[in-house]
């Protein structure tokens, strides 16, 4: 199984989690290519499961800089794909993961796990277990 991970990190947060996420899915037999966001493409979508991460910024919403624009140029292409959402987040309470969620399901995308949110640092054992539940 091919699986790809495209994140946004500010703090490290989400960077960690992705690389945690990675471990996780490795150790279940998943090929993984982990990518910052600002060197992914639209072709960085072909592949068995999509996982994106991107922390929770301002009144709750998506990085507007990078990330938000990948978004746009990807979400005519993720109709019928398998994707995964994770980030972090330093106040509120997730509205930022349930509206991206719904977002996706819009777009047309399977979403194959429920998103994994952390406050502040993540876990390493939750974030691993993620991976390897989306490989398994």
């Amino acid at each position: 199984m091919k699986i790809n991970v495209i994140y946004w990190s500010g703090t490290g947060n989400t960077e960690a989690m992705a690389n945690l996420i990675k471990v996780g899915a490795e150790s279940a037999g998943a090929s993984v290519m982990l990518k910052n966001v600002s060197e992914a493409s639209l072709d960085d979508v072909s592949c068995d499961v999509l996982l994106l991460g991107c922390p929770s910024m301002g009144d709750e919403v998506l990085e507007e800089g990078e990330f938000e624009p990948f978004m746009a140029s990807i979400e005519g292409s993720i109709s019928g794909k398998k994707v995964a959402l994770f980030g972090s987040y330093g106040w509120g309470d997730g509205q930022w993961m349930r509206d991206w969620d719904e977002r996706m399901k819009n777009a047309g995308a399977i979403l194959v796990a429920e998103s994994l949110i952390v406050n502040e640092e993540p876990k390493g054992q939750e974030c691993r277990d993620f991976g390897a539940k989306i490989a398994g």
